[in-house]
């Protein structure tokens, strides 16, 4: 069972996670992470990120990120929730779960996801400053770095 969704509206981590388990005796460990907006990028504060995607093609690449977690570990099930729109500091933007029968297949595929999404989902994130104007945030190189463990 795998879900993921695009959203505006925020997540309820407990509701996920009973949804995730629900009447599953097969799970012994489940991976969680759960990315929240910071209140500074770069040393500078900020009020808010704006996230943009392209509606369809965002849910497909996300479905694909996650079909190669299933591909590559046991799961028992997975949720990736990610947020789009206007998010002040300390809102929650994504949510990822992993289950597993056991726990290192549960945190590794989480591990996975996460990096994977960092790096291979297509979302446009723009950062208000306190003191007036904003960025587009850039590619990272550590993000890259983190995701690259996973190749081959």
């Amino acid at each position: 069972m795998a879900r993921v969704v695009v959203q505006e509206a925020p997540f309820d981590v407990g509701a996920e996670l009973a949804a995730l388990t629900a009447g599953r005796a097969d799970v012994g460990g489940i991976g969680l992470f759960v990315g929240t907006v910071r209140d500074t990028a770069q040393g500078r504060p900020i009020t808010a990120m704006t996230l943009e995607h392209y509606p369809g093609m965002t849910e497909r690449a996300l479905a694909a990120i996650v079909a190669e977690a299933q591909a590559r570990w046991p799961l028992a099930g997975c949720t990736v929730i990610h947020r789009v729109g206007r998010l002040t500091p300390g809102e929650g933007i994504v949510l990822v779960a992993a289950a597993s029968a056991h726990r290192q297949a549960a945190l590794e595929a989480t591990a996975f996801l996460i990096d994977w999404l960092k790096t291979k989902a297509p979302f446009w994130k723009h950062e208000e400053f306190a003191e007036g104007g904003g960025q587009w945030v850039e590619a990272r190189a550590e993000d890259d770095r983190a995701a690259s463990r996973w190749a081959g």
